[in-house]
């Protein structure tokens, strides 16, 4: 019975790891060349909008039982792939720095 308690806030833990976009957005140097292109213009436009298309909540899925919290835990999952994704590629338009190594996608990641 406890592991079935543990999963889901195990998951919860490592669903929160990527930095939100906006916050992401305003870490990069105003003084990188890259960051007054229009490639990075343009995604920082979008960040500052990407959280307002995050729906599927845990209380919401709690409200439909074993299987909606599932379906709320993988939907959380994917969210937060989709994050991770659109970090990645802010970075690479916005900053002339190696890509930082939690956004790196391969074996070595």
């Amino acid at each position: 019975m406890k592991a079935r308690l543990l999963a889901p806030v195990a998951l919860l833990t490592v669903a929160a790891c990527t930095t939100p976009p906006a916050e992401y957005a305003a870490t990069f140097s105003t003084q990188d060349p890259k960051w007054q292109s229009p490639q990075c213009e343009e995604i920082r436009a979008a960040a500052s909008n990407y959280e307002a298309g995050e729906t599927m909540s845990i209380p919401a899925g709690l409200l439909l039982g074993p299987y909606g919290l599932g379906m709320a835990l993988a939907g959380k999952e994917h969210q937060e792939k989709k994050r991770k994704q659109f970090a990645r590629d802010m970075h690479m338009r916005c900053s002339s720095l190696p890509l930082p190594r939690n956004l790196q996608i391969g074996p070595g990641a």
